[in-house]
């Protein structure tokens, strides 16, 4: 054969899609983990990957971050006061940007943990469009801190939102009932009225972000219901029952009022669920 220039004993390049999750987990720079999640969503949307989700390489435990912001005890962080000062809203812009680059990971690692041959191929689309989703709240949340004055990384953050998806790597129902239905769902609680003190102090722009942040976050509690159900019915269990019981095992916390009632009923999540669990 003539030599062309090609090494044929090169190996070859995995194109599937749980080994493009596992690539977004591995980069570790902030912008590049959002920039590289938004074309992996590309890539999967244009065909450009298939669907071989028996990989040999498994996620990481942790997926790779930057070496800033330093991570401190959540009593650690800085206050997130609104005001017209710009310090408080600073804070609570990179606190939000924080669980934006969170969302990125635990979007991705969905994935790359637990996409099978066992779910449809609409659970692989739900969870790409999640995770571009996340990855453009960052970009948007730390051009937003830029434009402040300030980066991302500057202040320090917690780690609180990991810690739940190591205790819930081995189930993709506890994963499920707690990620996008305890801590995407405390998002819809929050975000309005985030917003609203914004404009009040007349950071608008701050504000447009948080509203497109709301009304997608809306449809990603959605999907989590979606396939939380889906898990239910595949193991011939009443959902309710298993999602309080899942709840009370792995998420470490407690459910907060107030409720968003109306973005929680928008994202399909029954007052029933969660009510019970609330504190008093």
């Amino acid at each position: 054969m003539p030599d062309d220039g090609i090494d044929i004993t090169a190996p070859r390049l995995d194109h599937d899609i749980r080994t493009a999750a596992i690539a977004v987990l591995a980069t570790g720079d902030a912008r590049a983990k959002a920039a590289k999640a938004l074309a992996v969503a590309a890539a999967w949307r244009a065909g450009e990957l298939d669907t071989d989700r028996d990989a040999a390489t498994a996620p990481p435990e942790r997926p790779a971050r930057p070496a800033r912001p330093v991570l401190v005890q959540p009593g650690a962080v800085p206050r997130r006061r609104v005001n017209s000062a710009p310090a408080g809203r600073i804070a609570l812009l990179h606190a939000l940007a924080h669980i934006e680059l969170n969302a990125i990971d635990l979007a991705w690692d969905m994935l790359a943990r637990f996409s099978s041959a066992e779910l449809p191929r609409r659970f692989i689309d739900d969870w790409v469009s999640v995770g571009a989703e996340e990855a453009r709240h960052f970009i948007a949340l730390a051009d937003r801190l830029e434009a402040l004055g300030t980066a991302y990384g500057d202040l320090p953050a917690h780690d609180g939102l990991w810690l739940s998806a190591l205790a819930t790597a081995h189930d993709l129902a506890a994963r499920l009932a707690v990620v996008p239905l305890v801590l995407e769902a405390r998002g819809l609680d929050v975000t309005p009225a985030m917003a609203v003190r914004l404009r009040r102090v007349g950071d608008a722009p701050s504000a447009d972000i948080l509203d497109t942040i709301y009304s997608e976050e809306i449809g990603h509690v959605a999907i989590g219901q979606r396939w939380f159900s889906f898990v239910c019915a595949a193991r011939g269990a009443e959902p309710r029952h298993l999602w309080q019981n899942l709840v009370g095992r792995y998420f470490h916390g407690t459910l907060k009022r107030p409720f968003n009632e109306s973005g929680r009923d928008a994202a399909g999540l029954p007052e029933s669920w969660y009510a019970a669990l609330a504190k008093p």
